[in-house]
């Protein structure tokens, strides 16, 4: 049942908040932060602020609101303790060399009155509408994904001075500031996993070797590579058209596994890119063993030298970033990370931290065994099974509550114009 109470929070979610109390100053705001990581967590259709607070007996809009927009609290110092918190944990701790994944997301949301809403690309919908879109950094270490930090893009359109505005940054500019921030806590990742969007920037690029970070990052098909002519003069070709002069041995059958297993073919080559100094390895990933027959086809560009860039490694390494569309499927589907009921942007970050919180609460208790030990006779291997088992926990005390407040129940559903009887 959708409906909850925040008496029938079971033990383990409290003693996860209490691991912010410090974080926040009053009373008030560490019952609000319960209360919203609570309805965050629930059964909800909606994950606005009406909704949660609609679906929970003693939960007030109002005061959820002004937690959300109004409260002195830091969701950044939320945001660092959760990750403090994950690293005190023998199973829940951030491996060395991870994957850190860059990536951006969008969700349609319509007027103009909230902050960074503007007429761009969504990627959900696979086309331009008016929406928001927000940067992340991702981390995967081969046991765990983890959301590291997230940032609201403002579009040109949403600032009155338009891309003159300051607070107008690009994608990429955003996203190294995202760098930063993993760098400074000491988190250096292994391997850094970017899409086109990312790969096609050679200012990006740039800014990533000048850090002494590897990466592997996808291009588009009309990139140009450099090559000499029989007299000695430098060219230019597209990939696309290079590719088609790649002899048919030179692919390697590659076999990926994961939930749903796949075939590739896969050359690599050493090539200079315009704008780029010095030698870069670009793989062609193709769905099928002739260029012609092929219907899906990735370009990929990688920094990484060595016997380690094997068409094996390049195409692994790289599947790691679907872990990142994971998240956010999972984030946006459970959890509402684009259902929010403020403006400004501090109140969209901070909706969006405590979305962070509220998966990590779940992923935390996924890798440690406490929900499978209390509330499951079953593995718990996905984020959903994970979920599913804390939600009965609540429904199962929320029972236990409702037998004894059989009267404060009635009373919250007379207010809403029904009768519990």
């Amino acid at each position: 049942m959708k409906e909850t109470t925040p008496a029938a929070m079971p033990a383990c979610f409290d003693r996860w908040c209490q691991k912010f109390d410090d974080l926040l100053r009053t009373k008030a705001q560490k019952r609000e932060f319960r209360h919203y990581i609570g309805g965050l967590l629930g059964e909800s259709e909606r994950k606005n602020i009406s909704q949660m607070a609609k679906d929970a007996v003693e939960v007030t809009y109002h005061k959820l609101h002004h937690f959300l927009a109004e409260a002195t609290w830091s969701a950044q110092k939320i945001n660092e303790r959760r990750l403090e918190v994950m690293n005190k944990c023998n199973q829940t701790k951030i491996s060395r060399g991870f994957s850190l994944i860059i990536d951006d997301s969008g969700h349609r949301k319509s007027g103009n009155f909230t902050a960074g809403v503007g007429r761009q690309y969504i990627g959900e919908i696979g086309k331009t509408d008016n929406g928001n879109v927000v940067v992340t950094t991702h981390l995967y270490d081969g046991k765990k994904s983890l959301p590291l930090d997230i940032e609201l893009y403002q579009h040109s359109n949403s600032l009155a001075e338009g891309k003159k505005a300051p607070e107008f940054k690009k994608k990429p500019t955003l996203a190294l500031e995202l760098i930063d921030k993993s760098l400074n806590r000491g988190y250096r990742p292994g391997i850094i996993l970017i899409d086109s969007a990312y790969g096609n920037n050679t200012s990006f690029l740039k800014k990533l070797e000048e850090k002494e970070l590897k990466y592997i990052g996808g291009i588009a098909k009309n990139r140009n590579l450099l090559f000499k002519t029989s007299s000695g003069k430098t060219d230019t070709i597209r990939i696309d058209e290079y590719a088609q002069w790649i002899s048919e041995s030179e692919f390697k059958k590659i076999e990926i596994q994961g939930s749903k297993p796949r075939t590739v073919w896969v050359a690599i080559i050493s090539v200079e890119i315009s704008r780029l100094e010095g030698v870069r390895k670009i793989a062609i990933v193709m769905n099928a063993r002739h260029f012609e027959d092929a219907e899906d086809i990735d370009y990929l560009i990688t920094n990484v030298e060595g016997e380690i860039v094997t068409e094996q490694w390049i195409v692994e390494t790289y599947s790691e970033r679907n872990w990142v569309e994971v998240f956010y499927r999972e984030a946006k589907g459970w959890l509402g990370l684009s259902e929010y009921q403020v403006r400004e942007k501090k109140g969209l970050e901070r909706h969006f931290i405590l979305v962070f919180c509220a998966y990590t609460f779940i992923l935390w208790h996924k890798l440690t065994g406490g929900l499978r030990r209390r509330w499951a006779n079953k593995p718990l291997d996905t984020f959903p099974e994970a979920l599913e088992a804390f939600r009965t926990a609540i429904s199962f005390r929320f029972v236990q509550w409702l037998n004894q407040n059989c009267n404060v129940f009635t009373a919250y559903k007379a207010s809403l114009g029904f009768v519990w009887a």
